[in-house]
């Protein structure tokens, strides 16, 4: 009996350990449940509806942009898309050759394609060609009963209707690249990743990027355990991108890309007093169009090997000795440190002596005898090589960076330089080399280390004939800027030069162009009221050297394109009351007088009868100056003008 006692309490611990344990595994699977179900309960809620839920990013529309009249000049179009989806299609191989017949795929295409098969699920649609023509959608339409899976979806792609006309103003858009979205240029906003979303890259386009972009809508999209989409649940509209309108006029814009035409070079029409951006050219442009969905190789390769750079912005990019049109910023730079005053005269004889170097005059045989006034106006050599002597080469750079050489103009437009005004300091960092005397002779005259963009030709100009007055020029539309309501002070920054001095420079550049004897008198405007005024240059670019002089080589246009002389004019209008300015440089094209400077007249002029207020009659061909026989399209670089600089 004591063995079965014994036996039953053996029996009745070990049923309490397993009871003990049993409860044991039930407690901890119910505080697991507890905790998944009640503290973890709203986390795993969200992973399952992530599971079952698909959240797709809807790309808002972009921004349109405008000119300052309200012409379009960049806009979303419809872009017709060529979808194929595998498990639609049993005979995937015939319906691609069909496609490829029909659209000329390449064999790159192709293998895109069967690639994106292999990697993607059979009932995700796979883009086989967007931007479509119609004839090719009306096309595949027609056989799409010999097309299975083959599918269009309208969607929309940026569109620039001027083309070249514009593409250095707006730039451009493309897909967002790997190395962009890994150092964030573009910021971190999830839609960047979305395949189709197009950003700027150049130009107002990438300036304004965040602005043009909006902000992207939703989707949340039912989805199988396969990802099959079953339902759209929701749908959240985004916020289309900011239109923006531009202070650019588009007459003007095609009007000086046409004067341009065949040459490489740029022009810039500006607002003297707000500094609002009437045209910007840089010649030859490019058709942005092409970057949109990624430009082919063939055509890229033509755009980098083009000798004269289409790809670059020349206007805030392209670096150029300004030549004589600098007279007036060394003129200026004299009179502010009273080196001269305007009756200061000095004999030209065609060329000047420093040790044993000679340095010529452009009038070979020289001016005679000459003022300040008829140097600026016949452009003497011999003039400015003096005053640059009596001035230094340190007070003419001050003087340069005060009126806004050697640095950014603050321009709305990425990829600006700044130029270069040296000085004594400048050459001991760069070249670790002191300053020479015949330096300070070619600085003078706008040579040797002297580079400036158009654009700052242009606000130079600016600050010369409005009296002064600093301005930063744009091309985005500034309403309390652009119509002068100067509510914030906007236009109170004055730059400290003596009055008197810029009104004598002022009248200086309108004999240039308006003295019979002034260097640019066969490009004036005859018209009443829109006279202009201005200074011509003429940079050259190498020296004719004494072994091209033994095989005759003499003249600017007998030799490779290259090597050939810039031809610049930095001009305003009208003379008695500015309003407007314009700067013009054609590389390799000449005299400034007989290519630059028609050019600037034709749009200063447009530019008055299209932006000021009492427009009198167009010039025609009989009231034309009989001087210049030009064609409208590009300059006669063989008009006869009456001084050719």
């Amino acid at each position: 009996m004591s063995r079965d006692y014994e036996r039953q309490r053996q029996f009745s611990r070990r049923a309490f350990l397993f009871g003990v344990g049993q409860g044991a595994i039930v407690a901890a699977l119910a505080a697991r449940l507890y905790y998944l179900q009640v503290i973890e309960g709203e986390r795993y809620t969200v992973l399952s509806e992530e599971n079952r839920i698909n959240l797709q990013l809807i790309i808002p529309p972009r921004g349109i942009i405008k000119d300052r009249n309200g012409v379009v000049l960049a806009e979303n179009a419809r872009n017709f898309r060529l979808n194929f989806i595998p498990e639609k299609s049993d005979r995937n191989q015939t319906t691609l050759d069909y496609l490829s017949e029909i659209l000329d795929l390449t064999p790159n295409e192709i293998d895109r394609i069967f690639n994106e098969m292999e990697k993607r699920k059979a009932f995700d649609p796979i883009l086989v060609r967007d931007n479509l023509k119609w004839d090719v959608v009306a096309k595949l339409q027609l056989n799409n009963l010999d097309l299975p899976g083959a599918s269009i979806e309208v969607g929309q792609s940026r569109f620039y209707p001027y083309e070249e006309v514009t593409s250095h103003v707006l730039g451009y858009v493309g897909p967002v690249s790997e190395y962009e979205l890994s150092k964030n240029i573009f910021g971190n906003d999830p839609i960047l990743r979305t395949p189709q979303l197009r950003v700027g890259k150049k130009g107002i386009e990438k300036q304004y990027e965040k602005s043009l972009r909006g902000e992207a809508g939703s989707s949340q999209m039912e989805v199988n355990a396969y990802g099959r989409i079953i339902r759209e649940l929701e749908k959240v509209d985004g916020h289309p991108g900011e239109s923006m309108d531009l202070t650019l006029d588009i007459e003007v814009q095609k009007l000086a890309m046409e004067r341009l035409t065949g040459q490489s070079g740029s022009a810039v029409v500006m607002d003297a007093n707000t500094g609002g951006i009437i045209a910007l050219a840089s010649a030859p442009g490019f058709n942005p169009n092409l970057f949109n969905n990624g430009i082919s190789i063939k055509d890229w390769e033509e755009l980098l090997n083009n000798a004269r750079a289409p790809l670059t912005n020349k206007a805030i990019a392209g670096l150029y000795a300004p030549g004589s049109t600098y007279k007036i910023v060394t003129a200026l730079s004299a009179l502010e440190y009273g080196t001269i005053d305007p009756g200061y005269r000095v004999y030209c004889d065609g060329s000047t002596s420093l040790g044993s170097a000679q340095f010529h005059c452009w009038k070979k045989g020289g001016h005679g005898t000459l003022d300040l006034t008829g140097a600026i106006r016949e452009s003497c050599d011999v003039y400015f090589y003096d005053v640059a002597m009596k001035l230094g080469v340190d007070r003419l750079a001050e003087t340069a960076r005060k009126i806004g050489l050697a640095k950014e103009t603050g321009v709305d437009i990425p990829g600006e330089k700044s130029g270069l005004i040296p000085d004594r300091r400048w050459k001991q960092a760069r070249f670790k080399a002191g300053w020479h005397k015949g330096e300070t002779l070619v600085a003078g005259i706008g040579q040797g280390y002297v580079l400036t963009t158009p654009l700052q030709l242009a606000v130079m100009a600016a600050h010369v004939v409005n009296g002064g007055r600093q301005i930063t020029p744009h091309i985005r539309a500034l309403p309390e800027l652009d119509q002068v309501q100067d509510k914030e002070g906007l236009l109170d920054r004055i730059l400290r030069f003596n009055k008197n001095n810029l009104a004598f420079l002022k009248e200086a550049m309108n004999q240039v162009v308006n003295a019979g004897n002034g260097t640019a008198h066969g490009a004036r405007i005859t018209v009443e009221g829109m006279e202009m005024g201005g200074k011509t240059g003429t940079a050259q670019v190498k020296r004719i050297s004494m072994a091209e002089r033994a095989r005759g080589v003499t003249k600017n246009e007998d030799r490779p394109w290259k090597d050939r002389d810039h031809a610049l004019f930095i001009g305003f209008a009208p003379v008695s009351a500015p309003k407007f300015v314009a700067a013009v440089v054609v590389e390799h094209g000449g005299g400034g007088s007989a290519v630059a400077a028609p050019i600037a007249r034709d749009l200063l002029l447009l530019a008055q009868q299209r932006l000021l207020p009492q427009q009198p009659q167009p010039e025609t061909a009989e009231n034309k100056p009989e001087t210049t026989k030009e064609k409208s399209s590009t300059p006669d670089v063989k008009a006869q003008v009456l001084n050719l600089e």
